[in-house]
């Protein structure tokens, strides 16, 4: 079993940065993408960044340039560093992680959520 432990998060005011982390942990998994979501009030969750088996990430358009992920290979984690903050990025953020089991299942994971508020 494979679970998802997030952390960082909180209330910052326009133009901030703010970090959030998470970790992976379990035993016999392949990671095959793990990033970031993030759902606000009466939206759909959206993707906001995250990285591939290749290496490759991928962002939101509204974050590229504002938002760095990057991993930890040989601890499976992923953190998300979020510049110049706006109060629309305000959201519960949370992780996601696609896997192949040793036995070659494909499983995936939501993190719990942390929250971000950037308000002013």
């Amino acid at each position: 079993q494979v679970q998802l432990v997030e952390s960082g998060g909180g209330l910052v005011q326009p133009g901030e940065s703010l970090n959030v982390s998470c970790e992976a942990r379990g035993s016999r998994f392949s990671i095959l993408t793990m990033g970031w979501y993030r759902q606000a009030p009466g939206k759909q969750r959206e993707l906001v960044a995250e990285v591939i088996s290749t290496g490759t990430i991928n962002y939101a358009e509204s974050v590229k340039g504002r938002f760095t992920l990057s991993r930890d290979y040989a601890k499976n984690m992923v953190f998300l560093q979020m510049n110049s903050l706006k109060p629309e990025d305000t959201a519960v953020y949370y992780c996601n992680l696609r896997y192949n089991t040793d036995n070659n299942a494909l499983r995936a994971r939501w993190g719990q959520g942390t929250q971000v508020t950037v308000t002013s």
